[in-house]
């Protein structure tokens, strides 16, 4: 658990730290846990991702800090992309247009 309390936080230190970093993972409950205690931060998007793993965002109730998480089937998830700032937007209903 100390290991991955280290790689999260050399996650989010880094500059550009994203898709190329080594991948930090673990049990989902246990990572979830860590970015809760460590960060206060916790899950404010998900989707299935084709691979069927789901995708999830976790952010500190602030917007200071964001993790983006990917859970496989088996119960593990890799930190996929940690950063700073998060800022959401409103969604915008998108009008149809014609059909091509």
């Amino acid at each position: 658990m100390r290991r991955l309390a280290v790689l999260i936080a050399a996650l989010l230190l880094l500059p550009g730290a994203a898709l190329a970093q080594p991948k930090a993972c673990g049990k989902r409950a246990e990572v979830v846990s860590q970015l809760a205690e460590r960060f206060q931060e916790s899950s404010v998007a998900l989707g299935l991702a084709s691979n069927g793993g789901l995708l999830e965002v976790l952010t500190s109730g602030n917007g200071g800090t964001w993790t983006i998480i990917l859970t496989m089937p088996n119960g593990v998830s890799c930190l996929v992309a940690a950063g700073k700032d998060w800022q959401s937007v409103a969604k915008v209903a998108v009008q149809d247009g014609p059909e091509i």
